[in-house]
């Protein structure tokens, strides 16, 4: 997959879509999104037999979502070229989400990129991330920003 094939699904239009999707989504949980999106696998993690599960955890690190004050970070990863969705959450999270429910969420966002429409699959899947922080993470009095709402790009 070329290196720019991101720009296509991506347009500035949709990142910025999706940056203030998530802006406005922290102000509702104690949760803090990321959203990376590479094109594909760099060959050298292929040819040593790495999923897009273990990618995203790498990434997950990598990007310092677990680097906030009550553990409540979650990664989007969008794997392009396999138009696969990896959510991984923080441990403060984990406790409180059920699997499934990334699963689910997961699932929907794969089901519309497969269609094409990329922004309506991030901003859905953002919106039911949000709902799920919601529901098992409420905001407390003091409610920081803590990570970037801007997608990262991961570039090879």
């Amino acid at each position: 997959m070329p290196s720019w094939a991101w720009r296509h699904a991506f347009p500035q239009a949709t990142l910025d879509a999706i940056d203030a999707a998530i802006g406005v989504s922290e102000t509702a949980h104690g949760g803090e999104i990321r959203f990376a999106i590479e094109n594909c696998l760099p060959a050298a993690l292929v040819w040593r037999g790495i999923s897009g599960r273990e990618r995203a955890i790498e990434v997950f690190s990598n990007l310092r979502v677990w680097d906030t004050e009550h553990n409540s970070g979650v990664l989007i990863y969008l794997l392009l070229a396999d138009r696969d969705i990896e959510i991984v959450a923080d441990r403060g999270i984990t406790s409180r989400v059920d699997p499934a429910a990334w699963e689910a969420v997961a699932q929907t966002m794969e089901a519309a990129f497969r269609q094409g429409e990329f922004e309506r699959g991030a901003l859905a899947g953002i919106g039911r991330i949000s709902d799920l922080l919601a529901q098992n993470f409420p905001p407390s009095g003091h409610n920081p920003d803590e990570l970037a709402n801007r997608p990262v790009i991961l570039r090879r």
